[in-house]
């Protein structure tokens, strides 16, 4: 058990404010008096939340996962009827036939350029306190590199979901309708890896290195976090790869001495998480100070989940893990179910041998069962699930629209449930970046440069240790992104993933095609420019295939 929330953070987390932002210019009085401003540390922290705010957009339906989970081979939405349907656009979403007017692709340009704009603002205020003497500039540098660090990082995700798009770094002088940095894609993108990637490396001198002080915010550790991220996928966003600049990032992780894994897998995901050594970089959510990480209220049965959890408010039955990728963490020849099934798959499994993966915490299956150990039985909503009530989850989905059955989908409990929540919010801290995601970006890396490379190996197998499972005897593309599947479910990054081991053999690719989902384009990598977006903005041009 961690602690449940610091007090070095809870000014930041208690000014987090909801907005959306579909500008990136807004007008504002030049001449305002430093008294107005910001004077001293606490001041300046406080200020900082509208800068964090559109990272809340991790933990809801709305949000981030709606674009980087369920287009990938890791969640999806199926339709129950009338429930989820939404005009399709869950099932555009992970069929990857998505349209720039689809409401999930205008959100996540809002939500990532609110975080560009909200940044531009308080640098904007921060340099001019320091300009009419309010506040020490070597004070100021410090907090105005922190808020290139957080408007870098929106950037780099605008890098990965969308490619090609306009780089604004003022706050009053930017143009109404600001251009991308070229008509051409290809050079478009390389210029905003360019600007993050320089952006990033000139904060890390000026961000604090403490990381007891900094819990959910930027500080060194997550820049180079991000930076290891950035070169990563630099083949795909550029062309070129850059492996050996990923491995150094990493190792500055890795050298500080501030992380390691802990024994048990799951205890990052507790209620009560904060303070995780793994962790790097968290979303600070909280039920009272920064609610909006609505996930047992996505995942769980409608009406069963609310008397199984014992929840204020009826969940919502939407997002599921896939059977594929509850299945890659079954070893069928040491773990067959009842009748030698997969496990899981047809039945609970609850008769299975051998050792199961640690990470199967991440789901829920089997019958659902009350505070009190019975088994949920509502038959009001199961008129049409041909097993009927009791609720007993499966994996298997029998399909994706119109009929999905209530029970099918394996729930998505990696961010432990907590019985007796009052309302939508949960308090768990949201895991962006951790200590075990920096062991498998170097030893991809490495693998990349020398496939033999017995480092890379070795790091994979100090993941697969800590879950409980055999280690691998040799390394390759599928046993990699399979790894990676399994450890990092639901860190938002298996999209990317997907993306970046295009081209290999073996383990599926986000073109390829999965159940519920046929062989899509390559154009599908990025998203669609939105159209509220190009009706406003002219000068926008939309990316190529759509």
């Amino acid at each position: 058990m961690f602690i449940r929330k610091k007090c070095s953070f809870t000014l930041l987390i208690t000014i987090f404010i909801a907005v959306s932002c579909t500008d990136l210019v807004e007008n504002v009085n030049n001449q305002v008096p430093a008294s107005d401003f910001f004077s001293n540390e606490e001041e300046f922290i406080s200020a900082l939340g509208d800068a964090y705010n559109p990272f809340t957009a991790y933990g809801n339906s709305g949000g981030l996962p709606a674009l980087y989970e369920v287009t990938s081979d890791e969640a999806v939405v199926p339709q129950i009827g009338a429930d989820w349907e939404d005009g399709g656009v869950w099932l555009r979403l992970h069929r990857h036939t998505f349209l720039a007017s689809d409401p999930s692709i205008n959100g996540g340009w809002n939500t990532l350029f609110s975080g560009v704009n909200n940044s531009n603002r308080l640098i904007f205020q921060f340099e001019t306190t320091v300009e009419q003497g309010g506040a020490d500039p070597e004070l100021a540098e410090i907090f105005i590199s922190e808020l290139k660090a957080v408007r870098a990082f929106s950037y780099y995700l605008l890098l990965d979901s969308f490619g090609n798009v306009p780089i604004v770094t003022s706050f009053v002088d930017a143009p109404e309708n600001p251009s991308q940095p070229s008509a051409n894609f290809e050079e478009g993108r390389k210029a905003v890896f360019d600007f993050v990637e320089e952006e990033l490396l000139n904060t890390l001198d000026n961000l604090d290195t403490d990381v007891s002080a900094t819990i959910g915010r930027m500080n060194k550790w997550v820049v180079h976090t991000i930076l290891t991220r950035l070169y990563l996928n630099a083949e795909v966003y550029t062309g070129t790869s850059r492996w050996e600049d990923a491995i150094f990032h990493a190792d500055q992780v890795i050298n500080s001495n501030n992380y390691n894994l802990i024994d048990n897998y799951a205890a990052n995901f507790s209620i009560e998480n904060t303070g995780s050594p793994e962790h790097i970089f968290v979303i600070p959510y909280d039920e009272v100070f920064l609610g909006g990480f609505n996930h047992m209220h996505m995942t769980h049965h409608i009406a069963g989940g609310q008397e199984a959890f014992n929840m204020g408010v009826q969940p919502w039955g939407g997002f599921k893990a896939t059977t594929d990728i509850y299945a890659s963490y079954i070893d069928p020849d040491k773990n067959p179910g009842p009748q030698g099934s997969v496990v899981g798959l047809d039945e609970l499994g609850s008769e299975t041998t051998g050792t199961l993966d640690q990470r199967l915490s991440n789901f829920l299956v089997g019958p659902l069962l009350d505070p009190q150990g019975n088994q949920v039985n509502d038959a009001g909503v199961e008129s049409f699930d041909p097993d009927g009530p009791p609720i007993t989850h499966t994996p298997y989905i029998n399909e994706l629209a119109p009929l999905a059955l209530r029970q099918a989908g394996a729930r998505i409990v990696k961010y432990e449930p907590e019985v007796g929540i009052s309302g939508t919010s949960m308090s768990n801290d949201f895991v962006v970046m951790r200590y075990a995601e920096i062991i498998l970006n170097k030893a991809e890396a490495l693998w990349r440069m020398e496939p033999g490379s017995s480092e890379a190996l070795m790091l994979v197998n100090e993941i697969r240790d800590r879950a409980g499972v055999d280690p691998f005897t040799s390394l390759d593309a599928d046993k990699l992104l399979a790894e990676r599947g399994r450890e990092q479910f639901y860190d938002i990054v298996r999209r990317q993933d997907q993306i970046r081991f295009a081209g290999k053999e073996g383990e599926t690719r986000f073109n390829d095609s999965w159940q519920f989902k046929e062989v899509s384009p390559s154009f599908r990598n990025v998203f669609p420019i939105p159209r509220n977006q190009l009706e406003t903005n002219s000068n926008l041009v939309q990316n190529p295939g759509y």
